[in-house]
């Protein structure tokens, strides 16, 4: 049987084997005796029980008890044993399975699983559906790993830095220059062809192979809108073919190519549920400078943003399922690996809300949804260069420079995480306080404005600054 004809079939079976796997996931797990272990910050179960007077005791703010050394460092964390570990076999709990797990269907390679059931189809990737708004999840986030070996954190953003974005889901960025600026016209992309009616899977399939190819849609979240359609065109402008997005048998065997079927399983391991975490990310920039970090606030976030997903989305996926408990196997995206190569000229095209990258040859490898300037604040035109790289920076909120914030009049200075300002990346431009940077809402990339600057997901942005280097140019375009 050939493979398109096999992958015709897997498509017919999606609504049934996709209800059918959360439901075994959880059988899996099992239900817990309320016996507890203690779980290290790396993720290891502590196979001993600490000395008397070696640790204080004390909740975190989720309510867990934790144990302190003298020194104020967490030791373990107290967590409820969820499923019988006694006859399960001794896997490394720190890393990442993205493993086949016996038993279930969806480990095939010919699976092509779909989103849930009762999405209306033709709601667009704009912005989140009402119905998502009815019910909002709660966020989980973790941190972001650390810089490959050998890399070290530049330095961070400089103080001052005020190109900071609102959080309202505002008009796009109007395609007219502003007063006073030079009209600069940008690339010429041939038009996509229209998405037609798709169901959630075959749009995410789309999204998975784009996000692959580095012509990023932004979230993947089964929906098909304007973040799609520019990922189709700079792709057809890159690879000089175009691209059908209603041959939904051709997609699937270009996913076969580069990375296989769109969706796969993962376990939550214990560092998964363990965090850090902070409770919630306040609006005033005085109460976010008050805390340790700007974490993701749930185990879902941090998963969310780790498979490229809309957080409700990746809930959608996986009904009934508790994201903090380890063991439990859950339904992702199947990313693939980040896009390499070396940029040598950075694009920020204000018209379409989209970032291109190419290299020395003059070839665009990459392309990403963007949120760019706004009417109060424009972005700047002309061409700039890349003068730094911060991985992980803090903000520096200065109300001389800055905009006003609230009732904030002195200097704040907000500490790292993928929830501050600025994300979890910081490309410092030549024009003093302009950047590319990343987003604590990834959900509103090229559908809201920014202050000036240039904010990608965190994952595109994360993408992105390590194909770039110092020197770069980043030219404005309308």
């Amino acid at each position: 049987m050939n493979s398109v004809l096999k992958t015709s079939i897997s498509l017919l079976t999606l609504t049934a084997l996709l209800a059918a796997a959360p439901a075994a996931a959880q059988t899996f797990q099992g239900g817990g005796d309320g016996r507890t272990v203690l779980v290290t910050p790396q993720g290891d179960f502590l196979d001993y029980i600490p000395a008397d007077g070696s640790v204080r005791a004390a909740r975190d703010r989720q309510g867990r008890r934790i144990y302190i050394d003298a020194w104020g460092n967490l030791v373990a964390t107290e967590m409820q044993v969820q499923r019988d570990y006694s006859g399960y076999d001794r896997r490394d709990m720190r890393r990442n399975r993205y493993r086949q797990v016996e038993g279930y269907p969806e480990t095939s390679p010919d699976y092509f699983p779909p989103a849930p059931g009762g999405f209306d189809d033709d709601v667009t990737t704009g912005a989140v559906p009402d119905y998502r708004d009815r019910a909002p999840g709660a966020v989980d986030r973790s941190d972001l790993p650390q810089p490959m070996p050998g890399e070290a954190y530049p330095e961070q953003p400089p103080q001052g830095y005020g190109q900071s974005f609102g959080m309202d889901d505002m008009a796009a960025l109007p395609e007219a220059p502003m007063d006073g600026q030079e009209f600069v016209p940008g690339p010429q992309f041939p038009p996509a062809t229209a998405i037609g009616k798709k169901s959630s899977a075959e749009v995410t399939a789309l999204q998975v192979f784009l996000d692959r190819e580095g012509f990023s849609p932004g979230v993947i979240d089964g929906k098909k809108g304007s973040n799609v359609t520019k990922a189709i065109e700079a792709w057809q402008l890159a690879n000089g073919e175009t691209l059908d997005p209603n041959d939904t048998d051709s997609i699937v065997e270009r996913l076969h190519l580069n990375g296989g079927m769109p969706f796969t399983t993962y376990e939550i391991t214990a560092a998964d549920a363990a965090g850090p975490y902070v409770a919630s990310i306040p609006d005033d920039y005085a109460h976010k400078a008050a805390l340790p970090a700007l974490s993701y606030t749930s185990t879902s976030e941090a998963l969310a943003e780790r498979f490229h997903m809309d957080e409700n989305y990746l809930k959608e996926m996986n009904p009934g399922v508790d994201f903090t408990i380890p063991g439990t196997i859950i339904k992702v995206i199947n990313v693939g690996e980040p896009k390499k190569g070396k940029v040598a000229r950075i694009i920020a095209d204000k018209g379409r809300k989209q970032v291109l990258a190419y290299d020395d040859m003059g070839a665009l490898i990459a392309a990403y949804p963007a949120s760019i300037g706004s009417s109060d604040t424009p972005s700047p035109s002309g061409t700039v260069t890349v003068e730094r790289i911060a991985f992980n920076p803090n903000y520096t909120y200065n109300p001389k420079i800055n905009f006003q914030q609230g009732a904030n009049d002195r200097v704040l200075t907000l500490q790292p995480g993928p929830n501050g300002p600025v994300g979890t990346i910081w490309i410092a431009l030549s024009k003093p306080t302009y950047g590319i940077h990343g987003t604590p809402d990834p959900s509103k990339i090229g559908k809201t404005q920014s202050h000036g600057c240039i904010r990608l997901t965190n994952w595109d942005a994360t993408e992105l600054a390590k194909m770039t280097s110092k020197g770069v140019t980043v030219e404005f375009v309308d």
